[in-house]
């Protein structure tokens, strides 16, 4: 299946994601396009929910850059046991494409997840690492960077929130996007096969 990455305010992008179970050569692959579509869209982390997926996976390269990498990380079934202090910082979103608002975030966190290869994660992570894992985490359980601004900022993006919705809207009225009932069936199917 080719992935591509959805806009707000599909309704996958809302769906809290479910564990998964198993990994085998079809989820690594689906993992390498993540890769390179989040490449492609010049972003820095990439969830599962972007693609159409409602697996608990992230991948991320906090430099950006293709060809580091040793930058890149998976993160499946990831988890935030605790964080300390706080900064704001500007956040977007490849799902929210042109839109920034500043983000509260916790500025060191201890997360633990696994690796495609099974492999238990428990480490610290700090600065943007650390923010990048919090906006994906976020993804995983249905919640944009949107929806963490201020009531104040999140005001001046209305009217291009608005314009996401109009859009996405006629393209199921012309169904170029599946209706939110076929997008639910199809992510009730995919969790039957790997959560």
């Amino acid at each position: 299946m080719a992935l591509k990455v959805i806009h707000y305010p599909h309704p996958t992008l809302r769906h809290v994601s479910r564990p998964l179970m198993r990994v085998d050569a079809e989820l690594r692959a689906m993992v390498d396009e993540m890769l390179e579509l989040m490449y492609e869209h010049e972003g820095i982390g990439l969830a599962a929910n972007q693609v159409d997926l409602p697996y608990r996976l992230f991948v991320t390269n906090p430099t950006g850059d293709p060809d580091s990498p040793e930058s890149e990380r998976v993160f499946l079934n990831p988890v935030i046991v605790r964080g300390a202090g706080t900064a704001e910082g500007s956040e977007g979103c490849l799902s929210l494409p042109g839109l920034y608002g500043p983000v509260v975030r916790k500025t060191s966190i201890r997360v633990q997840a696994y690796d495609l290869a099974g492999n238990e994660i428990d480490e610290e992570l700090t600065g943007l690492a650390a923010r990048v894992f919090q906006h994906e985490t976020d993804h995983l359980d249905g919640t944009l960077f949107i929806d963490r601004v201020p009531p104040s900022h999140k005001a001046s993006l209305r009217d291009e929130l608005e314009e996401f919705e109009i859009d996405f809207s006629s393209k199921q009225e012309s169904g170029d996007v599946p209706s939110d009932k076929s997008i639910a069936d199809r992510i009730a199917e995919l969790e039957r096969l790997r959560t």
